[in-house]
């Protein structure tokens, strides 16, 4: 029994010998190729040590990209630490110096097999997103000899979505290959028009030269290609006008207000959107000289104080300058545009007329892909926020005793002092109210643009146009107001120019203001109605 055993055993030792053993003796015919003279013979050891499963491949060949593998006595390779000194290429062991030695030649055709074999082992790396790299970079080079690596790593992948970028990485590489069959070609044809991006598309358009079937299937998918980026195309241009339209209904929703209630021009509503933004670099700042450790929550502690901070400073103005020339709208726009200037020059004496550092935190940097749509994560932030704003003013409005007393003065002004409203009060603190929100749209603001003294006198012109177009005083026509012009200056900039675009839409305003004096949607009640 003990001698069945044994030759058991022995006949299974090669099937069982460690995988580690073969890819040993792969890497060191690899190695001897590399040794030789010939081009050919070096662009074969390349490929032969990718595939070989060695641990040292990638760092050979790493270091022959680097050129910093080199050639010994005996033929004998070592790689060049960048610390100085050598390593034998096989085994990493520290050498001793080998004296004389030569850099291994490499040509144009060895250095794209070096750059397909760094790739191809790549797409057996533990990480996921290694491995859709690497899939990404055969795709981009097209190099057929990526393929039987691909096809082992496409048998072997579990990650559905790594796997579909593999697949198309190999329907690339299919063109260039000479051996590929007509039937191969055209499931690699259909693989990049699922694909659908540019680069697919910039691939099958250059596929002139196949059999006649493959010229027609790419032409077809490149049609197909065309109608599908140009839808995403239009939906990439929607998603900037919304992003644009929530940054005006944020600039414009506090003018809305003090706009409707009192009948103030007020100029200097840019400058409570400035002054958020430097409430927010004030916070940043101490929040990273004190506790480095909240600043992804800076904006979190910005938002309440730019609303406290622009909304104080707002009832200051109210009632120290704009409770004096009520009815008197043409001074009332005089005295604010002095007062905007007069902020701004207090800005530039105490922070310096240079634009100052706000950063971003890490949960609103980057983008996502939602098929050809890509969605920053800023901008999205700033939608939800605007949303976010304009739900608590309307139940502001709605449901507080403030908002009621707001919506009686707005209505009928004599009637509501008449019920024993403090109307001065009240206008105080819609003034303060609609700066207070202004200050919290410079939070945001700060996150898109550049602050400094000048930033709100980019937004207080299109403020005014949101209000005037939504309908004074009106939220619902503020907030439709400002995504109908942002959406229209998208799709306008790409045909007239972003210049030429605003001067289309303050046409188009105009001539709708012509028909509809009191804008889209326009308040009503007895004083208004009269």
């Amino acid at each position: 029994m003990l001698r069945i055993l044994l030759l058991c055993l022995l006949m299974l030792a090669p099937i069982c010998a460690p995988s580690s053993a073969r890819a040993d003796d792969a890497a060191n015919e690899a190695v001897v190729a590399l040794a030789g003279q010939n081009f050919d013979d070096i662009r074969r050891g390349v490929e032969a040590l990718g595939v070989s499963g060695s641990p040292r491949a990638a760092a050979i060949l790493g270091a022959l990209q680097d050129g910093r593998l080199v050639l010994g006595a005996d033929k004998q390779l070592f790689i060049k630490l960048p610390e100085g000194g050598y390593q034998a290429a096989l085994t990493g062991e520290p050498a001793a110096d080998p004296g004389s030695v030569r850099p291994v030649r490499v040509n144009n055709s060895i250095r794209r097999s070096v750059d397909a074999a760094l790739g191809a082992l790549r797409l057996f790396d533990a990480s996921a997103a290694t491995r859709a790299s690497a899939a990404e970079a055969v795709f981009k080079s097209r190099d057929p000899a990526g393929i039987p690596a691909l096809t082992r790593a496409i048998a072997a992948e579990k990650d559905s979505g790594v796997k579909r970028t593999m697949e198309q990485a190999r329907a690339a590489a299919l063109f260039a290959a000479g051996d590929a069959s007509e039937a191969d070609r055209l499931a690699a044809v259909a693989t990049l028009r699922d694909r659908g991006d540019i680069d697919a598309r910039a691939l099958l358009s250059t596929l002139t030269n196949q059999p006649p079937s493959v010229v027609e299937a790419a032409a077809a998918a490149v049609k197909s290609i065309d109608f599908s980026l140009q839808l995403w195309s239009l939906l990439q241009s929607v998603y900037y006008g919304l992003s644009l339209g929530s940054v005006l209904l944020l600039a414009a929703t506090g003018l809305a207000i003090t706009f409707g209630v009192m009948g103030v021009i007020n100029m200097a509503h840019g400058e409570m959107v400035m002054i958020g933004a430097y409430v927010t670099f004030v916070v940043q700042t101490i929040i990273r000289n004190h506790a480095p450790g909240l600043f992804g929550a800076s904006l979190f502690f910005a938002v309440p104080l730019a609303f406290l901070v622009a909304g104080a400073i707002g009832v200051a103005i109210e009632r120290s300058l704009i409770r004096w020339l009520y009815g008197r709208p043409l001074e009332t726009l005089l005295a604010t545009w002095g007062l905007s200037l007069l902020l701004q020059q207090a800005i530039r004496s105490i922070f310096g007329p240079t634009n100052q550092e706000v950063g971003t935190p890490a949960w609103m940097s980057g983008a996502m892909q939602l098929g050809g749509l890509s969605l920053t994560y800023n901008r999205l932030t700033i939608i939800v926020f605007a949303v976010l704003v304009l739900a608590t003013l309307m139940a502001v409005l709605r449901y507080t005793s403030l908002g009621l007393r707001m919506r009686a003065v707005t209505q009928n002004r004599r009637m509501a002092a008449a019920m024993g409203i403090r109307t001065p009060w009240i206008d105080a603190l819609t003034f303060g109210l609609g700066s207070g929100v202004a200050g919290m749209a410079g939070v945001a603001l700060s996150q898109i643009d550049n602050v400094s003294p000048n930033l709100g006198q980019g937004y207080i012109i299109d403020s005014f146009m949101v209000v005037v177009f939504g309908g004074v005083g009106n939220l619902w026509g503020t907030a439709v107001g400002a995504l109908t012009l942002g959406i229209l200056n998208k799709f306008l900039e790409p045909v007239a120019g972003a210049v030429l675009a605003k001067i289309v839409v303050l046409v188009a305003l105009i001539l709708f203001i012509q028909r509809k004096p009191r804008g889209m949607f326009p308040l009503k009640g007895r004083a208004v109605e009269a």
